[in-house]
């Protein structure tokens, strides 16, 4: 314990005290704060400036996160609105959700009981009860808050985002309990069978996605619910507004999708082998997704998900390159250790070279320089032009029944632009993307994938202005199977056959040890893509899911 350093100036009068401290207690959970008056915390640091203010500087003290934590917290549960948003760092965006907490979602008896605090971050758990009219039923559920230093004074304060109020809340978001403007829907998969995310855990967010596009259209009536509106930058995001709480039932209405029960049920145990995995599953003469799988059920990434797909890229461009004859499958091909270009200098893995190899070997291994190599011979836009008028992508146009991300391919120039030929640079894409891609590969033909039938809402599904030549599918279906049977995805995809083919991928990621790892592949009529966040290489990581659901649907 450090010597307590001297207030620069200290008070004339001085405060009225109760016994020397005051103690807050919220929610009778014994969380109790105590603040001394008339000196420091004792690890607590102040800086004096020119005009004799006192700032306090330095890390939070256990002593400060508690007081700063309970005093918004007690504030919020006696609904002193003011009193709790002033204890926050953003004040009228505080003051305004915090106030919506009682007018618009109609929640009463609040209950906050704080658990043990994790440094700056206090976890707390919240029971309050819905009441709207004369319907009413319990809510329950957990967030956090986390106290932080003003930087005007050193004040501690909550940080405030719409979070703390509701775990489901984004900034921008409201809480509102009425009658919902969307009737629910029932989801059935393609022989009938109803689908609830109780039983497919990943279907939560494809769920409301549903009801969101089709609860008006499906014949259904509205109920009484408590709900996530979304604002403008979640909309933006095609994120779907959620209930929380239904207080009376509505009559749903009913949309068939494509999914298949087996496959999704398959999907969703493949993923949960796995942290942050996901994957989809489609049928390339159709485009039907039969299957779509997260690890993580509170964002779809396997739909919106915005990640470089690492050389899993590699399709495309070889694609590219094979219609403009810069490379042909059994044709020698440069793989050196190393290739600069743009000022960057680019590596393969452990910076193996291929001597006297042809373009199909350097495919198989996923030699990196062997299509940097070839950046100076494209446009900046020859890929976005590829990606867009062959495989569909990047686009903005894609329908499939609920929100999706539909892959990023940017005119680039320099290093970037030879970056993004192996997946990098500004390149982005999700497993509905690359198993799009591969299905483009299998059935020579770009088909918009979808979820609920056209048929349904006479919707028009995006196309591709042209397609392949039947020899650039050719070499490509040849250089997948060479990497399904000899390259870098023969261990995922061994027994599959010969009607099978795949391509592996890496993206490194800044801050993360490990790569995204990333698999898409083919077998049959059945294209699948998949990808595992901070997971390692794509042969290891994403391709035994892939190439289990593709032994399943085949």
């Amino acid at each position: 314990m450090g010597k307590r350093r001297r207030v620069a100036e200290r008070r004339k009068t001085r405060p009225a005290v109760l016994g020397g401290m005051i103690a807050v207690v919220v929610g009778g959970a014994g969380f109790g704060v105590y603040a001394l008056y008339g000196g420091a915390a004792a690890d607590e640091r102040t800086d004096t400036t020119a005009g004799h203010r006192t700032v306090r500087t330095g890390p939070l003290t256990a002593a400060e996160v508690r007081t700063a934590s309970a005093r918004f917290l007690t504030a919020w549960q006696q609904g002193r609105v003011t009193e709790a948003a002033a204890a926050t760092d953003d004040p009228s965006a505080a003051g305004k959700l915090l106030t919506g907490y009682a007018k618009d979602a109609r929640l009463k008896d609040v209950k906050l009981t704080p658990g043990k605090a994790k440094g700056a971050t206090v976890p707390f758990s919240v029971k309050a009860t819905v009441a709207y009219r004369k319907l009413s039923k319990p809510l329950t559920y957990g967030s956090s808050l986390t106290v932080v230093r003003r930087t005007s004074d050193g004040e501690p304060l909550v940080d405030w985002h719409s979070a703390v109020l509701h775990p489901d809340l984004r900034d921008g978001d409201r809480l509102v309990t009425g009658e919902s403007g969307t009737p629910p829907v029932k989801a059935l998969d393609r022989d009938g069978g109803e689908l609830t995310a109780a039983e497919y855990p990943s279907l939560g967010t494809v769920l409301d996605g549903l009801r969101e596009k089709y609860g008006k259209e499906a014949g259904g009536s509205a109920g009484v619910e408590l709900r996530v509106v979304r604002g403008k930058a979640a909309k933006a995001a095609k994120q779907s507004d959620k209930t929380l709480v239904e207080l009376s039932k509505g009559t749903p209405g009913t949309v068939k999708t494509t999914l298949s029960p087996a496959l999704q049920a398959a999907a969703e145990q493949q993923v949960d082998k796995r942290a942050r995995a996901s994957v989809v599953v489609l049928r390339p003469s159709t485009g039907e997704i039969l299957a779509v799988a997260n690890s993580g059920h509170g964002f779809n990434t396997a739909f919106q998900g915005s990640l470089a797909p690492g050389s899993t890229m590699k399709v495309i461009t070889s694609s590219l390159l094979i219609e403009k004859g810069l490379a042909a499958a059994d044709k020698p091909h440069p793989c050196p250790k190393t290739f600069t270009y743009g000022g960057w200098k680019f590596h393969n893995d452990d910076d193996f070279q291929i001597k006297g190899g042809t373009f199909k070997a350097s495919f198989a291994r996923s030699c990196n320089t062997a299509f940097i190599s070839q950046a100076k011979k494209l446009k900046n836009d020859d890929l976005t032009k590829q990606a867009q008028q062959v495989f569909g992508l990047s686009m903005n146009n894609w329908s499939i029944g609920v929100p999706t991300f539909d892959g990023s391919v940017p005119v680039q120039s320099a290093a970037q632009m030879a970056a993004s030929l192996i997946g990098q640079g500004g390149v982005r894409m999700n497993p509905l993307n690359m198993a799009s891609v591969a299905a483009t590969v299998q059935s020579g033909t770009f088909r918009q994938p979808y979820l609920v039938s056209p048929s349904v809402d006479h919707r028009t599904l995006a196309t591709a202005p042209r397609t392949m030549s039947a020899r650039t599918v050719s070499q490509l279906r040849e250089l997948m199977r060479y990497t399904a049977a000899y390259g870098t995805a023969a261990e995922a995809m061994a027994g599959l056959g010969s009607d099978s083919g795949a391509k592996t991928g890496s993206a490194e990621v800044d801050g993360q040890k490990k790569p995204n790892g990333w698999f898409t592949a083919y077998k049959g009529d059945l294209a699948a893509a998949g990808v595992v966040q901070a997971g390692g290489h794509g042969g290891d990581t994403a391709g035994p899911i892939v190439a289990k659901l593709l032994k399943l649907g085949s």
